[in-house]
Protein backbone atom coordinates (compact mmCIF):
# COMPACT_ATOMS: atom_id res chain seq x y z
CA UNK A 1 0.00 0.00 0.00
CA UNK A 2 2.80 2.34 0.95
CA UNK A 3 4.05 1.83 -2.76
CA UNK A 4 0.89 2.74 -4.25
CA UNK A 5 0.39 5.72 -2.46
CA UNK A 6 3.95 6.88 -3.41
CA UNK A 7 3.39 6.24 -7.34
CA UNK A 8 0.06 7.92 -7.38
CA UNK A 9 1.70 10.98 -5.10
CA UNK A 10 4.24 10.70 -7.62
CA UNK A 11 2.07 10.94 -11.08
CA UNK A 12 -0.63 13.85 -9.19
CA UNK A 13 2.58 15.92 -8.00
CA UNK A 14 4.49 15.63 -11.66
CA UNK A 15 0.84 16.96 -13.00
CA UNK A 16 0.05 19.28 -11.31
CA UNK A 17 3.77 20.65 -11.20
CA UNK A 18 3.53 21.21 -15.22
CA UNK A 19 -0.01 23.33 -14.50
CA UNK A 20 -2.07 20.01 -15.55
CA UNK A 21 -1.90 21.44 -18.94
CA UNK A 22 1.10 20.05 -21.19
CA UNK A 23 -0.43 17.06 -22.46
CA UNK A 24 -3.81 18.85 -22.92
CA UNK A 25 -5.39 19.65 -26.28
CA UNK A 26 -7.46 22.38 -26.70
CA UNK A 27 -11.22 22.55 -26.88
CA UNK A 28 -12.43 21.86 -30.17
CA UNK A 29 -14.30 25.17 -32.11
CA UNK A 30 -17.95 24.09 -32.31
CA UNK A 31 -21.56 24.89 -32.44
CA UNK A 32 -24.16 24.31 -30.29
CA UNK A 33 -26.02 21.14 -31.45
CA UNK A 34 -29.18 22.30 -29.52
CA UNK A 35 -29.84 25.39 -27.48
CA UNK A 36 -28.95 25.20 -23.83
CA UNK A 37 -31.73 24.75 -20.95
CA UNK A 38 -32.24 28.36 -19.08
CA UNK A 39 -33.30 28.40 -15.92
CA UNK A 40 -36.00 31.65 -16.56
CA UNK A 41 -36.34 32.39 -12.54
CA UNK A 42 -33.06 31.73 -11.22
CA UNK A 43 -32.49 31.95 -7.10
CA UNK A 44 -29.90 34.62 -5.74
CA UNK A 45 -27.14 32.29 -3.94
CA UNK A 46 -26.00 33.56 -0.73
CA UNK A 47 -22.26 34.63 0.31
CA UNK A 48 -20.72 34.28 3.77
CA UNK A 49 -22.40 35.63 6.87
CA UNK A 50 -20.80 38.42 8.45
CA UNK A 51 -19.28 37.24 11.76
CA UNK A 52 -20.72 39.39 14.72
CA UNK A 53 -18.79 41.27 16.67
CA UNK A 54 -17.77 39.27 19.86
CA UNK A 55 -19.15 36.06 18.13
CA UNK A 56 -17.60 32.86 17.79
CA UNK A 57 -15.53 31.93 14.49
CA UNK A 58 -17.67 30.02 11.94
CA UNK A 59 -16.84 26.47 11.44
CA UNK A 60 -14.30 27.36 8.62
CA UNK A 61 -11.81 29.26 10.40
CA UNK A 62 -11.61 27.03 13.08
CA UNK A 63 -7.62 26.45 13.55
CA UNK A 64 -6.65 29.33 11.85
CA UNK A 65 -3.38 30.74 12.57
CA UNK A 66 -3.46 34.18 13.78
CA UNK A 67 -0.95 35.56 11.30
CA UNK A 68 -1.39 38.00 8.17
CA UNK A 69 -0.14 35.86 5.91
CA UNK A 70 -3.85 33.90 6.38
CA UNK A 71 -5.61 36.79 7.17
CA UNK A 72 -7.65 37.25 3.74
CA UNK A 73 -7.91 33.26 3.21
CA UNK A 74 -11.65 32.03 3.10
CA UNK A 75 -13.58 29.81 1.14
CA UNK A 76 -14.68 31.04 -2.31
CA UNK A 77 -17.82 32.94 -2.63
CA UNK A 78 -20.24 32.10 -6.08
CA UNK A 79 -21.33 35.18 -7.39
CA UNK A 80 -25.16 36.08 -6.29
CA UNK A 81 -26.85 35.45 -9.60
CA UNK A 82 -25.52 32.26 -12.57
CA UNK A 83 -23.87 33.63 -15.24
CA UNK A 84 -25.64 33.86 -18.59
CA UNK A 85 -25.11 31.48 -21.27
CA UNK A 86 -22.90 33.80 -23.10
CA UNK A 87 -20.66 34.50 -19.94
CA UNK A 88 -19.81 30.57 -19.54
CA UNK A 89 -16.24 29.66 -19.69
CA UNK A 90 -16.35 27.01 -21.92
CA UNK A 91 -14.37 28.71 -24.47
CA UNK A 92 -11.32 28.77 -21.71
CA UNK A 93 -11.37 25.32 -20.74
CA UNK A 94 -9.01 22.58 -21.98
CA UNK A 95 -9.51 18.89 -22.60
CA UNK A 96 -7.75 16.45 -24.51
CA UNK A 97 -7.46 16.72 -28.49
CA UNK A 98 -11.01 14.78 -29.57
CA UNK A 99 -13.27 15.95 -26.51
CA UNK A 100 -15.58 18.84 -26.92
CA UNK A 101 -17.46 20.82 -24.49
CA UNK A 102 -20.47 22.69 -24.67
CA UNK A 103 -23.29 24.54 -22.05
CA UNK A 104 -25.71 21.60 -21.66
CA UNK A 105 -28.56 24.38 -19.09
CA UNK A 106 -27.41 27.66 -17.54
CA UNK A 107 -29.18 29.47 -14.58
CA UNK A 108 -29.64 26.73 -12.29
CA UNK A 109 -28.29 28.74 -8.99
CA UNK A 110 -25.98 26.18 -6.87
CA UNK A 111 -25.77 23.64 -9.23
CA UNK A 112 -24.25 20.38 -7.26
CA UNK A 113 -24.97 16.85 -7.49
CA UNK A 114 -26.32 15.12 -10.76
CA UNK A 115 -28.51 12.21 -11.64
CA UNK A 116 -30.12 10.73 -15.14
CA UNK A 117 -33.48 8.53 -14.88
CA UNK A 118 -34.57 6.53 -18.27
CA UNK A 119 -36.93 8.97 -19.58
CA UNK A 120 -33.80 11.01 -20.38
CA UNK A 121 -34.51 13.87 -17.57
CA UNK A 122 -31.74 15.41 -15.43
CA UNK A 123 -31.76 16.16 -11.64
CA UNK A 124 -29.86 18.46 -10.38
CA UNK A 125 -29.69 19.39 -6.23
CA UNK A 126 -28.01 22.16 -4.55
CA UNK A 127 -26.63 23.10 -1.82
CA UNK A 128 -26.82 26.24 -0.49
CA UNK A 129 -30.47 27.51 -1.90
CA UNK A 130 -32.53 24.31 -0.57
CA UNK A 131 -33.84 23.52 -4.15
CA UNK A 132 -34.43 20.56 -6.85
CA UNK A 133 -33.99 20.89 -10.06
CA UNK A 134 -34.97 18.75 -13.18
CA UNK A 135 -34.01 19.65 -17.17
CA UNK A 136 -36.49 17.77 -19.39
CA UNK A 137 -36.09 17.33 -22.98
CA UNK A 138 -39.69 17.24 -25.59
CA UNK A 139 -39.37 17.20 -28.79
CA UNK A 140 -36.09 18.64 -28.50
CA UNK A 141 -36.85 21.67 -26.39
CA UNK A 142 -35.33 21.73 -23.01
CA UNK A 143 -36.43 22.99 -20.23
CA UNK A 144 -36.01 23.59 -15.97
CA UNK A 145 -38.06 22.73 -13.67
CA UNK A 146 -37.88 23.41 -9.86
CA UNK A 147 -39.04 20.45 -8.04
CA UNK A 148 -38.70 21.40 -4.34
CA UNK A 149 -37.54 24.49 -2.39
CA UNK A 150 -36.78 25.37 1.12
CA UNK A 151 -35.17 22.28 1.97
CA UNK A 152 -32.38 22.11 4.20
CA UNK A 153 -28.97 21.39 1.94
CA UNK A 154 -30.37 18.96 -0.49
CA UNK A 155 -27.10 18.52 -1.55
CA UNK A 156 -27.57 14.55 -1.75
CA UNK A 157 -30.11 12.70 -4.60
CA UNK A 158 -30.70 9.62 -6.24
CA UNK A 159 -32.55 7.59 -8.55
CA UNK A 160 -34.18 3.97 -8.38
CA UNK A 161 -36.88 2.45 -9.76
CA UNK A 162 -38.48 5.59 -10.97
CA UNK A 163 -37.79 7.27 -7.32
CA UNK A 164 -36.09 10.21 -6.69
CA UNK A 165 -34.41 10.10 -2.99
CA UNK A 166 -33.45 13.55 -1.45
CA UNK A 167 -30.85 13.61 1.10
CA UNK A 168 -31.12 16.68 3.47
CA UNK A 169 -28.93 18.04 6.42
CA UNK A 170 -31.51 16.22 8.66
CA UNK A 171 -33.54 14.24 6.89
CA UNK A 172 -33.99 11.75 3.67
CA UNK A 173 -37.10 11.96 2.01
CA UNK A 174 -38.45 10.12 -1.53
CA UNK A 175 -40.46 11.31 -4.22
CA UNK A 176 -42.36 8.45 -6.19
CA UNK A 177 -42.69 7.76 -9.60
CA UNK A 178 -40.88 11.43 -10.29
CA UNK A 179 -40.97 11.33 -13.90
CA UNK A 180 -44.75 11.49 -13.93
CA UNK A 181 -44.92 14.31 -11.66
CA UNK A 182 -42.68 17.08 -12.98
CA UNK A 183 -44.96 19.87 -13.53
CA UNK A 184 -46.81 19.20 -10.02
CA UNK A 185 -44.81 17.38 -7.47
CA UNK A 186 -45.78 16.28 -4.26
CA UNK A 187 -44.41 17.07 -1.00
CA UNK A 188 -41.21 14.85 -0.60
CA UNK A 189 -42.27 11.95 1.87
CA UNK A 190 -40.09 11.36 4.67
CA UNK A 191 -38.55 8.01 5.38
CA UNK A 192 -35.41 8.50 7.35
CA UNK A 193 -34.68 10.98 10.22
CA UNK A 194 -32.82 10.09 13.25
CA UNK A 195 -29.85 12.13 11.81
CA UNK A 196 -27.74 15.09 13.42
CA UNK A 197 -28.91 18.77 12.56
CA UNK A 198 -25.75 20.21 12.05
CA UNK A 199 -24.53 22.43 9.54
CA UNK A 200 -20.95 21.95 9.31
CA UNK A 201 -20.19 19.50 6.73
CA UNK A 202 -23.81 18.40 7.09
CA UNK A 203 -24.95 17.94 3.32
CA UNK A 204 -24.70 14.47 1.91
CA UNK A 205 -24.17 12.74 -0.78
CA UNK A 206 -26.39 9.87 -1.61
CA UNK A 207 -26.08 6.76 -3.47
CA UNK A 208 -28.07 3.49 -4.30
CA UNK A 209 -25.72 0.43 -3.99
CA UNK A 210 -25.56 -3.07 -5.57
CA UNK A 211 -27.27 -4.22 -2.61
CA UNK A 212 -30.47 -1.91 -3.07
CA UNK A 213 -29.79 0.20 0.02
CA UNK A 214 -29.00 3.70 -0.16
CA UNK A 215 -25.87 4.67 1.25
CA UNK A 216 -24.62 8.39 2.09
CA UNK A 217 -21.92 10.33 4.30
CA UNK A 218 -23.04 12.38 7.84
CA UNK A 219 -19.44 14.40 7.92
CA UNK A 220 -17.52 15.70 11.28
CA UNK A 221 -19.33 18.50 12.64
CA UNK A 222 -15.64 20.78 12.36
CA UNK A 223 -12.84 21.54 10.83
CA UNK A 224 -11.13 19.37 13.37
CA UNK A 225 -12.74 17.69 16.35
CA UNK A 226 -13.51 14.83 18.24
CA UNK A 227 -16.75 13.66 16.22
CA UNK A 228 -19.59 12.15 18.10
CA UNK A 229 -20.70 8.47 17.34
CA UNK A 230 -23.32 10.09 14.95
CA UNK A 231 -20.88 11.98 13.13
CA UNK A 232 -17.68 11.22 10.22
CA UNK A 233 -19.40 7.75 9.19
CA UNK A 234 -20.97 5.70 5.98
CA UNK A 235 -24.45 4.88 6.96
CA UNK A 236 -26.94 2.72 4.45
CA UNK A 237 -30.57 2.31 5.27
CA UNK A 238 -33.04 0.47 3.27
CA UNK A 239 -34.88 1.89 0.51
CA UNK A 240 -38.13 2.50 2.96
CA UNK A 241 -35.89 4.12 5.40
CA UNK A 242 -35.18 1.23 7.79
CA UNK A 243 -32.36 -1.25 8.96
CA UNK A 244 -29.76 1.68 9.95
CA UNK A 245 -26.48 0.25 9.76
CA UNK A 246 -22.98 2.20 9.90
CA UNK A 247 -20.29 0.72 7.06
CA UNK A 248 -17.55 2.76 7.74
CA UNK A 249 -16.03 5.54 10.30
CA UNK A 250 -13.25 8.30 11.11
CA UNK A 251 -14.53 10.54 7.48
CA UNK A 252 -14.41 14.06 8.09
CA UNK A 253 -16.64 14.69 4.83
CA UNK A 254 -17.68 12.97 1.22
CA UNK A 255 -19.44 14.75 -1.25
CA UNK A 256 -18.66 12.19 -4.09
CA UNK A 257 -19.26 8.30 -4.19
CA UNK A 258 -19.28 5.55 -6.96
CA UNK A 259 -19.57 1.52 -7.09
CA UNK A 260 -16.82 -0.22 -9.11
CA UNK A 261 -18.53 -1.29 -12.55
CA UNK A 262 -17.01 -5.49 -12.18
CA UNK A 263 -16.05 -5.71 -8.50
CA UNK A 264 -19.49 -3.48 -7.21
CA UNK A 265 -17.21 -1.93 -4.36
CA UNK A 266 -17.55 1.23 -2.72
CA UNK A 267 -15.26 4.12 -3.65
CA UNK A 268 -15.32 7.64 -2.16
CA UNK A 269 -13.32 11.14 -2.48
CA UNK A 270 -13.05 12.29 1.49
CA UNK A 271 -11.89 16.24 2.18
CA UNK A 272 -8.89 16.48 5.15
CA UNK A 273 -8.97 19.24 7.57
CA UNK A 274 -7.62 22.85 6.78
CA UNK A 275 -5.27 25.10 8.16
CA UNK A 276 -2.53 22.78 8.87
CA UNK A 277 -0.39 23.87 5.96
CA UNK A 278 -0.31 24.96 2.90
CA UNK A 279 0.68 21.94 1.50
CA UNK A 280 -0.93 19.54 3.84
CA UNK A 281 -2.99 17.05 4.31
CA UNK A 282 -4.01 15.69 1.31
CA UNK A 283 -7.50 15.10 0.14
CA UNK A 284 -8.45 11.33 -0.45
CA UNK A 285 -9.46 8.45 -3.01
CA UNK A 286 -10.81 5.73 -0.52
CA UNK A 287 -12.25 2.12 -1.05
CA UNK A 288 -14.55 0.39 1.12
CA UNK A 289 -13.60 -3.34 1.25
CA UNK A 290 -14.43 -4.08 4.95
CA UNK A 291 -18.33 -2.50 5.61
CA UNK A 292 -18.51 -2.27 9.66
CA UNK A 293 -14.60 -2.52 10.22
CA UNK A 294 -12.99 0.16 8.14
CA UNK A 295 -11.92 2.81 9.97
CA UNK A 296 -10.39 5.84 7.32
CA UNK A 297 -8.62 8.00 10.26
CA UNK A 298 -10.57 10.74 11.03
CA UNK A 299 -9.56 13.04 13.54
CA UNK A 300 -6.41 11.00 14.50
CA UNK A 301 -4.98 10.65 10.80
CA UNK A 302 -4.67 13.14 7.84
CA UNK A 303 -4.41 12.32 4.56
CA UNK A 304 -3.21 8.68 5.07
CA UNK A 305 0.03 9.23 6.03
CA UNK A 306 0.04 12.71 8.43
CA UNK A 307 -0.75 12.43 12.18
CA UNK A 308 -2.84 14.83 13.84
CA UNK A 309 -0.88 17.70 16.02
CA UNK A 310 -3.73 17.42 18.45
CA UNK A 311 -5.46 14.37 17.93
CA UNK A 312 -2.77 12.09 16.71
CA UNK A 313 -0.92 11.44 19.79
CA UNK A 314 -0.98 7.80 20.83
CA UNK A 315 -2.32 6.28 17.04
CA UNK A 316 -0.03 5.79 14.04
CA UNK A 317 -1.58 6.04 10.72
CA UNK A 318 -0.99 2.27 9.84
CA UNK A 319 -3.55 1.58 12.21
CA UNK A 320 -6.14 3.04 10.04
CA UNK A 321 -7.65 2.14 6.13
CA UNK A 322 -5.44 3.72 4.16
CA UNK A 323 -6.43 5.68 1.20
CA UNK A 324 -6.11 4.37 -2.46
CA UNK A 325 -4.71 7.21 -4.09
CA UNK A 326 -3.91 10.85 -2.58
CA UNK A 327 -5.40 13.91 -4.53
CA UNK A 328 -3.53 16.87 -3.47
CA UNK A 329 -3.73 19.27 -0.69
CA UNK A 330 -7.00 21.15 -0.15
CA UNK A 331 -8.24 19.95 -3.54
CA UNK A 332 -11.92 19.23 -2.66
CA UNK A 333 -12.02 16.42 -4.41
CA UNK A 334 -15.87 15.81 -4.76
CA UNK A 335 -18.00 14.34 -7.80
CA UNK A 336 -16.58 10.58 -8.93
CA UNK A 337 -18.27 8.35 -11.13
CA UNK A 338 -16.86 5.61 -13.03
CA UNK A 339 -17.16 5.77 -16.64
CA UNK A 340 -18.85 2.35 -18.46
CA UNK A 341 -20.51 4.56 -21.51
CA UNK A 342 -18.84 3.89 -25.13
CA UNK A 343 -18.59 7.12 -26.55
CA UNK A 344 -15.05 8.24 -25.01
CA UNK A 345 -12.14 6.15 -26.43
CA UNK A 346 -11.57 2.54 -24.51
CA UNK A 347 -8.15 4.08 -22.24
CA UNK A 348 -11.51 5.77 -20.18
CA UNK A 349 -13.65 2.58 -19.53
CA UNK A 350 -14.31 2.20 -16.08
CA UNK A 351 -11.84 4.88 -15.06
CA UNK A 352 -13.10 6.46 -12.34
CA UNK A 353 -13.83 10.57 -12.94
CA UNK A 354 -13.05 12.77 -10.02
CA UNK A 355 -14.39 16.96 -10.26
CA UNK A 356 -11.65 18.73 -7.91
CA UNK A 357 -13.61 21.71 -6.72
CA UNK A 358 -10.95 23.54 -5.88
CA UNK A 359 -8.74 24.73 -3.02
CA UNK A 360 -9.89 28.11 -0.83
CA UNK A 361 -7.42 27.02 2.12
CA UNK A 362 -3.89 27.79 0.42
CA UNK A 363 -2.77 31.50 -1.26
CA UNK A 364 -2.52 29.75 -4.36
CA UNK A 365 -5.53 27.47 -5.80
CA UNK A 366 -4.92 24.17 -7.09
CA UNK A 367 -7.74 21.63 -8.66
CA UNK A 368 -10.23 23.06 -10.24
CA UNK A 369 -10.33 20.69 -12.92
CA UNK A 370 -11.29 17.12 -13.70
CA UNK A 371 -8.56 14.00 -13.46
CA UNK A 372 -8.92 10.93 -14.42
CA UNK A 373 -7.98 7.82 -12.16
CA UNK A 374 -7.16 4.96 -14.20
CA UNK A 375 -7.19 1.67 -12.75
CA UNK A 376 -5.56 -1.78 -12.18
CA UNK A 377 -7.32 -4.85 -12.53
CA UNK A 378 -7.60 -5.34 -8.69
CA UNK A 379 -9.13 -1.66 -8.27
CA UNK A 380 -5.72 -0.43 -7.36
CA UNK A 381 -4.75 3.06 -8.73
CA UNK A 382 -2.65 3.04 -11.73
CA UNK A 383 -2.52 6.93 -12.70
CA UNK A 384 -3.92 10.09 -12.29
CA UNK A 385 -4.28 12.28 -14.91
CA UNK A 386 -5.92 15.60 -16.16
CA UNK A 387 -9.07 15.70 -18.54
CA UNK A 388 -10.32 19.08 -17.83
CA UNK A 389 -8.60 21.87 -16.82
CA UNK A 390 -8.99 25.90 -16.51
CA UNK A 391 -11.49 26.80 -14.09
CA UNK A 392 -8.47 28.88 -12.37
CA UNK A 393 -7.07 31.90 -14.07
CA UNK A 394 -4.85 34.24 -12.30
CA UNK A 395 -5.21 32.73 -9.25
CA UNK A 396 -9.06 33.13 -9.41
CA UNK A 397 -11.83 30.99 -9.94
CA UNK A 398 -13.77 31.10 -13.09
CA UNK A 399 -15.76 28.40 -12.54
CA UNK A 400 -15.62 25.31 -10.22
CA UNK A 401 -16.76 21.32 -10.99
CA UNK A 402 -18.75 19.62 -8.87
CA UNK A 403 -20.21 16.30 -10.00
CA UNK A 404 -20.51 14.22 -12.92
CA UNK A 405 -22.81 12.15 -14.64
CA UNK A 406 -23.22 9.99 -17.95
CA UNK A 407 -25.78 10.33 -20.98
CA UNK A 408 -27.18 7.16 -22.32
CA UNK A 409 -24.84 8.27 -25.88
CA UNK A 410 -21.92 8.36 -23.30
CA UNK A 411 -21.83 11.63 -23.03
CA UNK A 412 -20.14 13.04 -19.47
CA UNK A 413 -22.54 16.02 -18.14
CA UNK A 414 -20.86 18.01 -15.63
CA UNK A 415 -22.36 20.47 -12.90
CA UNK A 416 -20.63 24.06 -11.96
CA UNK A 417 -21.85 25.41 -8.76
CA UNK A 418 -19.71 28.85 -9.19
CA UNK A 419 -21.54 29.67 -12.27
CA UNK A 420 -24.98 27.62 -11.94
CA UNK A 421 -24.44 25.44 -14.68
CA UNK A 422 -24.26 22.01 -16.04
CA UNK A 423 -21.48 21.29 -19.00
CA UNK A 424 -21.84 18.28 -21.51
CA UNK A 425 -18.92 16.40 -22.58
CA UNK A 426 -18.33 14.65 -25.89
CA UNK A 427 -15.74 12.81 -28.08
CA UNK A 428 -15.18 12.64 -31.75
CA UNK A 429 -17.14 14.15 -34.20
CA UNK A 430 -20.16 16.58 -32.69
CA UNK A 431 -23.09 14.58 -31.86
CA UNK A 432 -26.96 15.73 -32.50
CA UNK A 433 -28.67 14.06 -29.97
CA UNK A 434 -28.39 14.37 -26.37
CA UNK A 435 -30.89 12.26 -25.37
CA UNK A 436 -30.28 9.18 -22.85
Amino acid sequence: MKTLLSCSRTVLLAALASGLVAAIGPVAAQQQTKAPAVNPSPAPVPGLPAQAPGASPPSWAQGRPDTPEVANIAPVVPPPIPAAVDKLPVGKLKLPTGFQIEVFAAGLSDARSLRVDDKSNVYVSTRRIGRVYAITDKAGKKEVKTLATELNSPNGIALHAGTLYIAEINKISKVDNIASQLDSPPKPTVIYDDLPSDAPHGWKFLTVGPDNKLYFNIGAPCNVCMPSDRHAQIRRINLDGSGMEVVAKGIRQIVGMDWHPTQKVLYFTENQRDWLSEDQPNDKLNRLLHPGKDNFGFPYCAGGDLPDPQFGWGHSCQEFTPPIAQLGPHTAPLGMRFYTGKMFPAQYRNAAFIARHGAWNKSKKIGGDVVVAKLNPDGTVRSIEPFITGFIVDNNYIGRPVDMEWLKDGSMLLSDDYNGAVYRITYGPQRVSMSR
